[in-house]
């Protein structure tokens, strides 16, 4: 197994392709494009499983590709900017450029040993001055185009990160990097108009037919479309209307009593008299911001005394309640209660003790009866007056076309999704180029003055944003009046970068953020691939951006990925000791009794599930030894050989042995091998038969089923393709001509198809082959359509419907040739016992069926 020296033979390659620019690409309208991408990293020092899975994946698509004619545009780089790099200057006394900067050297240089196809020279970090610099033009594009602005709002707040964070950043209440309880604060921010475009974001779900189905349905419920109608209710004693929205406006004669959010103006305005009210208010904001979070909590209510006047009769109030459970960001922070029929509104009412009306039954029914739990189905209208006896969806647009009518409300649409906050509370991110000045009001920086940077001099010895307390940075004078003014100290969300990263691919080194005509040829990116967690965060970002760098201009692309992979973790089991603590995987081994016990001591160890590697469990496996131990194409194989993509792939030491174990079984079947070929170049020789015969047919068959795994992402299926026709050829001993011609021209294929998986060691074997070319830049191997198709054919043979047996005739048979030898069949024969058929159906190729 020591023959294969994969230390040498990858970095003798890998230096090669460097050498020769293989991978560099620019525009040739000549040839088709192909933009494969993987979710560039964040530069945290050291790469993961994970990362290795995923860019192993993106590297056999571009491989492939290329291999296939296609002009491919395969970049990388670093999504350099966050939290993690302050709290490592706070820890370590480290600059966060120096610590981020020395991190993407690191994991450049490991993702460089896995011979991964990526075009450095297009290499970009999203912290550097030349990239932000375009997104604080864009910013300041967005801004005139009215579709970024400033308001003060209730925003998310994680008291560990002393930051804000967006509604998608939110998860069970707690922020999604920290796992701190979110609290609610009110702050001035900056956002992007994202619901501007809720429908065409909605409606352009359905084009994206190459993205996973799970994908598009979460995008589809976190954009949340919703119909129904606007209804104002009139506050008794006060000039002023409540306003609601519902989806269910049929039931507005079942309404006991209206809720605002803790959140709402009205609430505050209450709260400012009424100190219950602000400790209320208080608690609320502690139980978290997701609507999981208020799902789950107990339903609670602070009685107002304010009553709502019911829109269509007068005489009829209802109690004006602060509850827990609605939702500022959502509708319009009101809603008007039907117990009957919503269940959470129920649970409100019994604990409070409001009526429940009933207002719609089943329809073969004449009343409905509510207990504890609601009636929240289709039915007919009842108690409801006017619409007394009409279905659901008919009594919808009836009430609205009355409340229309009386000007007490309105049909309308509303969205789940809200408006963007970029706004980052932190040093370590792209400055937010805008100027606050005491006469002007906010400035835009001139763009001239673009790019605003970061102050190199801060300090993180107290908590909060370094850039607020920084003595000169934030000063300066208004553009506009020359006044002293002072900047603006919040930083863009991290997601801001990596919403249009994939267009600066596209001409990493041009002056503006990319060339328009540069952009049109490669974008969209043809084939994204990525964790399922960015299925609202990062997806839905990109395609609003890109939706609005088209309304200013540049460019014509709205959807940014035509193609989404979502590739599975990468799991390994998880260890204990006696004494509960995790243990790493290279602590433990197995005993000679099979048990698993520790490599210090040899003491009991607990084996749990295989679970996502993470650094708390410690059930990790380092990539970075495993490639030195293996190799980068063993690991590049046991990715892509032990589950589909998108599944979870389990880590074990098994797997990784036979990768190794079949690479060097690979390497010898050619080196020892050679004396057994034909020359390099030999004509097919006439004198192929035999078994030589049926290995040339299997190749064909091999190039076809790889070639359709690939194009399908069906990379579990291309290894089990190749591996399988590695046996058919170690069969052949080459003692004759067409053998040895065979074998040759086998091993070439063979070399080929494995060549997008193993690559060096596919460069290696090519060589090894006789070939002055390389590999890499060598057309993938055609199939012959006449190769694929079989000389016999297996035919199914039914009696009266049911299967009796099979039979291998010649393709193409004649009907009565097929017949007869159905009819021969034993079992066929003591099924008819004797008598002859009522009749024979031969259905060419497939199946014969005797009704007897």
């Amino acid at each position: 197994m020591a023959r294969y020296n994969f230390k040498e033979t990858e970095a003798k390659w890998q230096r090669i392709w460097t050498e020769k620019r293989c991978f560099n690409v620019t525009e040739d309208a000549s040839r088709p494009k192909y933009y494969v991408l993987e979710m560039f990293p964040y530069p945290s020092g050291r790469i993961h499983m994970g990362h290795v899975r995923n860019y192993t994946l993106g590297d056999v698509v571009a491989r492939y590709k290329k291999a296939r004619g296609f002009n491919v545009l395969h970049p990388m780089g670093w999504d350099a900017f966050g939290l993690p790099a302050e709290n490592a200057a706070i820890e370590n006394k480290v600059h966060p450029a120096k610590w981020t900067y020395e991190n993407i050297a690191s994991m450049r240089t490991q993702l460089q040993g896995m011979g991964l196809s990526y075009d450095w020279e297009r290499e970009i970090a999203t912290c550097h001055p030349d990239y932000y610099r375009h997104e604080q033009k864009m910013f300041l594009d967005f801004h005139k185009a009215g579709l970024a602005y400033r308001k003060e709002s209730w925003v998310n707040w994680d008291p560990v990160e002393n930051t804000v964070l967006a509604n998608e950043q939110v998860i069970d209440g707690k922020g999604w990097r920290s796992g701190a309880p979110v609290e609610k604060k009110r702050l001035s921010q900056w956002f992007l108009k994202i619901t501007d475009y809720a429908e065409d974001l909605l409606q352009a779900i359905r084009t994206l037919e190459r993205w996973p189905d799970r994908v598009r349905l979460m995008q589809h419920n976190w954009i949340g479309r919703s119909e129904g109608a606007r209804v104002f209710f009139p506050i008794a004693g006060r000039d002023e209307k409540l306003e609601v929205f519902t989806t269910r406006p049929d039931t507005l004669f079942g309404a006991s009593f209206c809720a605002i959010s803790p959140n709402h103006p009205l609430a505050g305005e209450l709260a400012a008299k009424n100190a219950a009210l602000a400790d209320f208010i208080a608690e609320c904001s502690r139980i978290g911001t997701s609507e999981a979070a208020i799902e789950t909590a107990e339903k609670k209510g602070f009685d107002t005394g304010l009553k709502a006047v019911h829109p269509l009769d007068p005489s009829w109030q209802v109690p004006i309640y602060v509850a827990n459970f609605v939702l500022m960001e959502y509708g319009t922070g009101a809603i008007f209660g039907c117990p009957a029929h919503d269940q959470r509104d129920l649970d409100f009412a019994r604990k409070y003790d409001l009526p429940v009306i009933p207002v719609v039954r089943p329809a073969d029914a004449e009343t409905v009866e509510i207990g504890n739990t609601a009636f929240p189905g289709e039915g007919v209208l009842f108690n409801s007056r006017f619409l007394d006896g009409l279905p659901v969806e008919e009594a919808k647009k009836r009430i609205a076309e009355t409340l229309e009518q009386s000007g007490a409300g309105q049909a309308t649409v509303s969205y789940r999704l809200r408006d963007w906050g970029v706004s980052r509370q932190r040093y370590w991110g792209c400055p937010i180029p805008f100027i606050h000045c005491a006469d002007c009001g906010i400035v835009p920086v001139p763009e001239d003055q673009l790019p605003v940077t970061l102050p190199e001099d801060v300090t993180f010895d107290a908590p909060g944003n370094p850039l607020d307390r920084h003595p000169t940075w934030k000063h300066v004078d208004c553009p506009s009046c020359g006044k002293p003014a002072h900047r603006e100290t919040d930083t863009f969300d991290t997601f801001f970068e990596s919403s249009w990263y994939f267009a600066r691919f596209a001409d990493a080194r041009g002056e503006k953020a990319f060339d328009r005509d540069k952009a049109g040829y490669w974008l969209s990116v043809d084939q994204y691939i990525g964790g399922i967690e960015h299925a609202v965060l990062h997806l839905l970002y990109s395609r609003f951006f890109m939706r609005a760098l088209k309304k200013c201009g540049y460019t014509d692309v709205e959807e940014p990925f035509a193609g989404l992979l979502t590739q599975g973790m990468v799991c390994h089991e998880t260890y204990k000791d006696e004494n509960g603590k995790w243990l790493f995987p290279s602590q433990v081994m197995k005993a000679a009794d099979g048990s698993v016990v520790t490599v210090e001591g040899g003491r009991p160890v607990t084996v749990g599930r295989s679970e996502k590697m993470s650094k708390s469990r410690k059930n990790v496996v380092d990539p970075v030894h495993i490639i030195d131990s293996y190799g980068a194409d063993t690991a590049r194989l046991f990715m892509l050989s032990d589950s589909p993509p998108e599944r979870d792939l389990d880590w074990t030491d098994a797997g990784i042995d036979g990768a190794w174990r079949y690479l060097n079984r690979l390497h010898r079947l050619i080196e020892d091998g050679l004396v057994a070929l034909a020359p390099a170049g030999t004509a097919r020789s006439a004198a192929v038969e035999g078994k030589a015969a049926a290995a040339e047919k299997a190749m064909h068959k091999t190039i076809a089923g790889v070639s359709d795994d690939l194009d399908k992402f069906h990379f579990n299926k291309a290894v089990a393709r190749i591996r399988e026709f590695s046996n058919q050829l170690e069969d052949l001993d080459g003692q004759d001509e067409g053998s040895r011609w065979m074998k040759r021209r086998g091993l070439e294929v063979l070399v080929q198809l494995i060549g997008p998986m193993t690559p060096h060691l596919a460069e290696e074997l090519w060589g090894l082959l006789g070939h002055s070319t390389l590999l890499a830049e060598t057309a993938w191997p055609e199939a012959d359509p006449a190769m694929l198709v079989d000389d016999s054919v297996t035919i199914a043979v039914q009696v009266n419907g049911k299967l009796r047996g099979t039979i291998e005739l010649p393709r193409d048979v004649d009907k009565q040739a097929a017949e007869t030898a159905a009819l021969a069949l034993p079992a066929v024969l003591q099924q008819l016992e004797g008598k002859p058929p009522r009749k024979v159906i031969v259905v060419p190729n497939r199946i014969v069926n005797v009704v007897a």
